[in-house]
């Protein structure tokens, strides 16, 4: 672990200390330079102080989230920096190693080719637009609440449940919030939509079941007249902090099983639920978590489903999308539609309605946000209504899926 420090330190210093060059070419004062030396030194320290000493184990507190988020902007602008400079020095180096060869290396060792202050300057201020980019996400994108509507058509949809709503929400990370009246508004914005039903796919929390001592209330207010659905997401089992005993971490686990119950959802573990509306049905599926990769696999979508009937209309929430990808698309049972989260959208990205949606999670995951069909089959990856570590969104904000069904009969 020890060793392992060492080497961030190290490298963060030579970022710091390569990246300080173009702040030296462009301004002759000292004192500038030496105040972007130590504002990146305190950043940094700061973020490791909180890691090492502050944080308590399994809680993210705001404090520690914006410590994380500030390391990471400083950290953007300084590689951003670095990579102009380093095609600087692809130029320079030849040019001393020239002037080795010509005047030789007693005379070429305090010989160093200047940089140019445009390249310098460039160099700051491109690295300072995604860095701009991160403050302006940390201070206002991550409660800038999205509603984005969807209407899908089915053949076998039951006439009972044309122009059904639904309101999918996803990836709350309770522990995360830092603004209750902001929050409040987002539950606000979802109880506005009116949805029929409501549909959350997991990821309540961080890590552990007392972060809802907070929003059990306000959470416990959202309303729908035919119920409240969730299934658990990888983050509420509680597997990423460490736990005395085996039975503390069930114990984590049953007392957020009982919030969600106490706030009105019903949670589908590997089961199905029959949603009976004017006489006619539409089948409800909850698997457990399923990720591909080092993810956990305890969803069970045979089991989930063995009391279904294949010809009947199915809804599935499973938290993340790789499970549709891997184990459903060409499964024997189609599901007309699946409802997923877990990616945020990275938290990251561009996206102009009718012409681009990018994120580097895209790298990760096939399908990452928004409305996908295959086989005649879809689904909805909701981009999260919260966030996770960097406490903030850029480009790629929190989200309110609103569905509504319609029946391609009626």
């Amino acid at each position: 672990m020890v060793f392992r420090w060492l080497l961030f330190i190290v490298f963060i210093l030579c970022l710091q200390w390569y990246s300080s060059n173009a702040v030296k070419t462009v301004t002759k004062s000292s004192w500038v330079y030496y105040l972007f030396m130590v504002f990146n030194t305190l950043v940094i320290v700061n973020f490791i102080l909180q890691i090492v000493f502050f944080r308590e184990n399994g809680l993210m507190s705001p404090y520690f989230s914006y410590s994380f988020g500030l390391c990471i902007t400083v950290m953007v602008f300084q590689i951003i920096t670095i990579s102009f400079l380093f095609v600087e020095d692809v130029v320079r180096v030849p040019q001393w190693i020239y002037h080795v060869f010509t005047k030789g290396f007693s005379k070429s060792f305090e010989y160093s080719p200047q940089r140019r202050e445009f390249i310098s300057k460039l160099a700051l201020i491109t690295a300072s637009i995604p860095a701009g980019s991160l403050i302006f996400g940390m201070m206002r994108g991550k409660y800038n609440y999205r509603v984005i509507s969807h209407k899908l058509s089915y053949v076998n949809l039951p006439n009972a449940f044309d122009n059904f709503k639904i309101v999918h929400i996803s990836d709350f990370h309770c522990g995360s919030f830092d603004d209750a009246e902001k929050v409040s508004h987002g539950i606000k914005m979802i109880n506005d939509q009116k949805p029929d039903i409501i549909f959350f796919t997991g990821d309540m929390v961080n890590n552990i079941a007392k972060e809802l001592d907070d929003w059990k209330e306000l959470i416990g207010s959202l309303h729908a007249p035919y119920g409240k659905f969730a299934v658990l997401g990888n983050h509420d089992y509680g597997d990423y902090v460490r736990w005395d005993s085996e039975k503390e971490k069930e114990d984590n686990m049953k007392m957020l099983l009982q919030h969600l119950k106490d706030m009105g959802f019903h949670v589908l573990l590997n089961e199905s639920y029959e949603l009976i509306k004017d006489n006619e049905k539409i089948d409800l599926i909850g698997v457990e978590n399923w990720g591909a990769g080092g993810f956990k696999k305890k969803g069970d979508f045979d089991i989930a489903s063995s009391k279904v009937a294949k010809e009947q209309f199915k809804i599935l929430l499973s938290h993340d999308p790789s499970h549709w990808e891997q184990k459903i698309i060409n499964h024997e049972m189609p599901v007309e539609l699946t409802l997923s989260g877990h990616t945020h959208g990275m938290q990251f990205g561009i996206e102009i309605p009718g012409w681009i949606k990018w994120s580097p999670v895209k790298f990760r995951y096939k399908y990452w946000a928004g409305v996908y069909e295959e086989n005649n089959q879809y689904i909805n990856i909701n981009r999260g209504f919260g966030f996770l570590a960097y406490p903030g969104r850029v480009g790629i904000y929190p989200e309110i899926s609103v569905i509504q069904l319609q029946s391609e009969t009626t």
